[in-house]
């Protein structure tokens, strides 16, 4: 029975490994051809809302006001390996601003799109 007792931890340690992998979307994806159908000097704020829906902040700037919108994705995997542990976390995102004047009018719009880039990695070698 002792050595029974000696032998368990041994025969559990493999238990103690593991890996994972995941991936988070946070809020709706932005889609390039919306973005890009937002003409300055002549897209009103309400035809920005009905191309991209509700922005995830809205700012006034003075007489103006300004929308963003934001998509990212987020990969992670780890490995877990008795007493060591790695993980790594990439997190990018799409994002856009449309500038309004006062009459609602979009004046600026710019946008980048990187969230499909995030890639599973662990942080080992160089």
């Amino acid at each position: 029975m002792t050595s029974l007792r000696r032998l368990l931890p041994c025969l559990l340690l493999p238990l103690l490994s593991g890996c994972l992998v995941s991936k988070t979307s946070r809020h709706a994806a932005l889609r390039p051809d919306a973005v890009a159908a937002i003409e300055p000097g002549r897209t009103t704020a309400q035809e920005v809302l009905d191309l991209l829906g509700a922005p995830n902040e809205v700012v006034q700037l003075g007489r103006g006001s300004a929308f963003r919108y934001d998509h990212s994705i987020e990969k992670q995997a780890g490995l877990f390996l008795i007493l060591v542990a790695l993980r790594g976390v990439d997190t990018q995102q799409d994002r856009a601003w449309i500038f309004f004047d006062e009459q609602g009018v979009v004046s600026h719009a710019g946008a980048t799109f990187e969230a499909e880039s995030a890639e599973y990695d662990l942080p080992i070698g160089g």
